[in-house]
């Protein structure tokens, strides 16, 4: 009498991500690719950017000069506006920042999502290092003004204070836009909320005359494609584990 021999299954190999890159209902499908697409189209401007401003293009200096010329002379003229701008950039600035992502790497850590805690934190690190990586390797100087309304120290591009807060607005978007589902004034108060933390942070540098205005712009992009970037990353790392 024979006895039977071990049970073997075959699973049919799935589509190849090239073929389902454009179906809406696949995990792995358009949603990806958009994302994926987002993170390439975003870091060619600022790859261009950054080749414009180490080999000092002059159109780019020149806009440079008159945008931090133009906010300087009205920063001397209203010291009480100059008073807002330094609460506004100091209240976000890369330290509080990352406390406040901190705080929420806990909080979510405390609610079983522990991907979506780590992704927040991979993020920020992420992203804060190539910035860092990134003023050394381009060795830009800050603008050098007769009278500075505020000092600061270190390389200028790209500009720390943009590059963190846009960091912050896609977490915030990526990790609260779920719980606006179906309330377009929640999901209109956040994507505005998210909108102005980046903009005014970056516009704040310049403001101040301690950023060129290139330097929040390549902020501001490189900020968009490591979002844009671990996103992707994290929806890939989810579907692979069988997570929502």
């Amino acid at each position: 009498m024979g006895f039977p021999g071990p049970r073997t299954s075959v699973r049919p190999s799935g589509r190849s991500w090239r073929a389902r890159r454009l179906d809406r209902e696949h995990p792995l499908g358009l949603r990806l690719t958009l994302a994926s697409a987002a993170t390439f189209l975003v870091l060619v401007p600022f790859a261009v950017l950054a080749a414009l401003v180490v080999g000092a293009w002059p159109p780019l200096h020149g806009l440079d000069a008159t945008v931090t010329d133009a906010l300087h002379r009205y920063a001397v003229d209203h010291p009480a506006w100059v008073r807002v701008t330094v609460v506004w950039t100091n209240v976000f600035s890369p330290g509080p920042l990352r406390v406040a992502a901190l705080a929420l790497v806990g909080w979510l850590w405390s609610r079983r999502a522990r991907r979506l805690a780590l992704w927040v934190a991979a993020t920020m690190a992420v992203g804060g290092l190539l910035g860092a990586l990134l003023k050394l390797l381009v060795g830009r100087s800050r603008p050098d003004l007769l009278d500075p309304v505020a000092r600061a120290a270190g390389f200028s591009f790209p500009s720390g204070h943009a590059l963190n807060a846009t960091l912050a607005a896609g977490v915030l978007l990526v990790v609260f836009l779920p719980y606006t589902r179906g309330r377009p004034t929640a999901s209109g108060a956040l994507w505005t909320a998210a909108v102005l933390l980046a903009v005014l942070t970056g516009l704040s540098r310049v403001a101040l005359g301690v950023h060129w205005i290139s330097d929040v712009l390549g902020g501001w992009l490189l900020g968009v494609a490591v979002v844009a970037a671990t996103a992707a990353a994290l929806r890939v790392w989810r579907v692979r584990t069988g997570r929502r």
